[in-house]
């Protein structure tokens, strides 16, 4: 049984304006895309499962280029395109997604951009042709 969509969208929407911070996770002070998907797990489930390393925020990074997937496939479920959705992106052609995203109605997403921070904004044809996996939480 996956987290009911509308609780998962109010979580996330209790973020939108938070900073963009790389590998921070602190809701109103700063977080990066993967940061609220943490957030969003704490509000629904308590602690977080595991402790997570440091990342680069470069998506060229390729020692780490499936963790973002890795740890998806460990943690949330296989999902459809559906409002609570996590969705998984990949950019600039990269082997693997690198940048995460809420799904909160059909064409509309929230996520952390560097230099917008948390928004709500639209899965534009070119934001939704880099969607690469679809995941809901458990």
């Amino acid at each position: 049984m996956s987290a009911d969509a509308e609780t998962v969208i109010a979580a996330a929407r209790t973020w939108l304006g938070t900073p963009y911070r790389h590998q921070a996770s602190t809701l109103g002070v700063g977080c990066d895309c993967l940061g609220l998907l943490r957030g969003v797990w704490r509000a629904l489930y308590g602690q977080e499962p595991v402790r997570l390393p440091p990342y680069r925020a470069d998506i060229r990074d390729i020692a780490n280029a499936g963790a973002l997937l890795a740890a998806a496939e460990r943690w949330l479920l296989p999902a459809e395109v559906a409002p609570g959705a996590v969705l998984l992106f990949r950019l600039n052609r990269a082997v693997a997604p690198k940048h995460c995203g809420i799904l909160v109605a059909e064409g509309r997403f929230i996520h952390a951009q560097e230099g917008l921070g948390v928004v709500e904004a639209n899965l534009s044809p070119s934001w939704g042709k880099r969607v690469d996996r679809v995941f809901g939480f458990p």
